[in-house]
């Protein structure tokens, strides 16, 4: 049986720079790791670095057959030179103007890809750059933490999500307003909703609207994420009844600081996708079963939802929200966030 509680473990660890093992396979963060941990985690110097098939492509290693599945994980054999500042910037694409790769670098076979590719996983849930020093101890001896593949899945059970308390909230737009939140057993982060007017008998108005510090709180130009909050509010405030749910997953769920890694890769010339498969993250790594149970725990199964995004529609749907109207959101651009938007509308869907 899988335990959620040991996937909670495991990313406390690699966020404190601890090895971990999963599965024989026994691993230390490159992000949250230094020289002196590399050293005693590896004193013969011979872990292999493991990182995304999607930063693989980057070093030109699709082309060798240990590296050509794309969709897997690559572990780069160690060579003399890679050393822990080498490693960092092998496994950081933001760095590679400023840190031209050596190279050549060899990809070696994977003996355990599931492990592996959980690894990665465990890594984009903590925020850290999906990038590895690892062995194949057998044991995990060395490790802080051992975790299976299944208790990593477990930990992103949105099923598991509780309702933890509400209040009275008037907000500018709204003042009649009701916050909520909701919290998991595993997670450190706390998802919101905002119940705006009074149930009428009618399917409300949803906006299901991720988290963006920079766009939310610093007025960022880069995205259309600040205006459309405010936007919303004001949607559902007009049309009597609706609930802007406030989802914590900054970056489409790679993470504020990886976020902020896309934005070094956008000024380098490359598009918001382009940037996110460039540090080894999906296109879109957001959960929205999370939305839907937070849908359900507040008793709306039917809903019109607020949004330019297929991919909101069906997975609410596939959660078993109904989502009786898709609801167009859209706003004027700047110059700054033009090229965002045309790349949501070209390559990931999002009718305006």
């Amino acid at each position: 049986m899988s335990d959620p509680r040991a996937a909670a473990r495991a990313i406390d660890a690699l966020r404190r720079g601890w090895p971990i093992a999963i599965r024989g396979l026994t691993l230390l963060a490159v992000e949250t790791g230094d020289a002196g941990r590399l050293a005693a985690f590896d004193p013969d110097a011979c872990a292999d670095v493991l990182i995304s098939s999607g930063r693989a492509v980057t070093l030109k290693l699709a082309n060798q057959l240990a590296a050509a599945d794309p969709d897997a994980p690559v572990l780069v054999e160690r060579a003399p030179w890679i050393d822990f500042a080498a490693a960092t910037a092998l496994a950081d694409p933001a760095l590679d103007l400023a840190t031209p790769m050596k190279g050549p670098f060899r990809a070696l076979p994977i003996a355990d890809p599931e492990a592996a590719a959980a690894a990665l996983r465990l890594a984009r849930i903590a925020g850290l750059l999906p990038a590895f020093f690892v062995k194949a101890t057998g044991s995990g001896r060395d490790a802080e933490v051992e975790v299976a593949p299944d208790d990593i899945d477990a930990h992103e059970d949105a099923g598991r999500l509780i309702l933890a308390t509400r209040a009275r909230l008037p907000v500018e737009g709204a003042e009649d307003a009701e916050i909520v939140a909701f919290r998991s057993p595993e997670s450190a982060d706390e998802h919101v909703a905002l119940l705006i007017g009074q149930p009428n008998g009618e399917a409300p108005l949803v906006r299901l609207h991720s988290e963006c510090l920079t766009g939310d709180v610093l007025g960022s130009l880069k995205c259309d994420c600040g205006p459309q909050l405010h936007a919303a509010i004001c949607a559902i405030q007009a049309s009597g009844w609706g609930i802007l749910l406030y989802l914590r997953q900054e970056g489409r769920g790679i993470g504020l600081v990886n976020k902020l890694r896309a934005y070094t890769l956008q000024d380098q010339g490359f598009d918001t996708v382009d940037a996110n498969t460039r540090l080894g993250f999906a296109v879109d790594a957001r959960d929205f079963g999370v939305a839907a149970r937070m849908l359900t725990l507040l008793g709306q199964t039917r809903v019109r939802l607020l949004t330019n995004n297929p991919a909101k529609v069906v997975g609410l749907e596939v959660a078993g929200v109904t989502v009786v109207e898709r609801v167009p959101h859209a706003l004027p651009a700047n110059p700054h966030n033009a090229r965002y938007l045309q790349t949501k509308r070209d390559r990931t869907g999002h009718q305006f």
